[in-house]
């Protein structure tokens, strides 16, 4: 818990500079409504406040995974692996070197931000629409963080193989509802005070799982393995 207790500080902070700066972003986007009514100008840059937040959000979400993930690759690594053998394994190439394995993670991540920012903009214009903006917008935003998410936390199982981002998206596609359920349920508890910390191990255990579904791996330990834990156990 020790990168991404770091990574959160850091984010933290960004979040903090936001919100005292929000409502200098909410009249510089709405320059437009600088001669409008007083009623017309406050609530056109209220919208704007909760647009530019919701997008922040989405980035901030997306973004803290990736810099987590980067900053504590050797741990998050050893899960995952620990993971993949307690299920049987089932590396289907061979397992690339540290370095590699991280710039290979870094530039995948960096095309998922890409993709994360063209939607945040398509999302901060919605924002400024009365109603749909406050309504159906955070709820698509919150869905669609969920999916990058879920993207995200495959990485490491699929980077291990040799595969790319495009490979993530194909194999998740065919478990939508799986990937969307879990990046969702993992936004949701990264939303919590805290709770980014505490969740970040559980949830790559989850995206290693979530992957060997995705690539039709066991997701469970062999009997022989399992039926020997619970004697140790005993």
């Amino acid at each position: 818990m020790v990168p991404v207790a770091a990574t959160a500080l850091l984010f933290a902070g960004a979040l903090g500079a936001l919100l005292f700066f929000l409502p200098d972003l909410a009249g510089a986007a709405t320059w437009f409504a600088t001669d409008w009514p007083q009623a017309a100008r406050t609530l056109v840059r209220v919208l704007a406040g909760v647009a530019i937040l919701g997008v922040a959000v989405l980035l901030g979400m997306a973004s803290f995974t990736a810099v987590a993930l980067a900053v504590g690759e050797p741990f998050y690594e050893r899960i995952s692996g620990r993971v993949e053998q307690w299920c049987g394994g089932g590396l289907e190439l061979p397992e690339p070197g540290f370095w590699r394995s991280l710039w290979t993670g870094l530039a995948d991540s960096a095309r998922l931000l890409g993709i994360v920012a063209l939607v945040g903009a398509g999302l901060l214009l919605a924002g400024f629409l009365p109603a749909v903006g406050q309504t159906a917008v955070p709820v698509l935003g919150a869905t669609l963080t969920g999916w990058f998410l879920a993207l995200e936390l495959v990485g490491i199982p699929f980077t291990r193989r040799g595969l790319r981002l495009r490979d993530r998206r194909q194999a998740l596609r065919r478990h939508r509802p799986a990937a969307l359920g879990f990046g969702t349920a993992v936004f949701v508890c990264f939303l919590v005070p805290g709770g980014a910390v505490l969740m970040m191990p559980a949830a790559v255990a989850g995206g290693t799982l979530l992957a060997r579904r995705a690539l039709g791996l066991p997701e469970r330990a062999p009997a022989a393995v399992a039926a020997g834990g619970a004697q140790a156990a005993y």
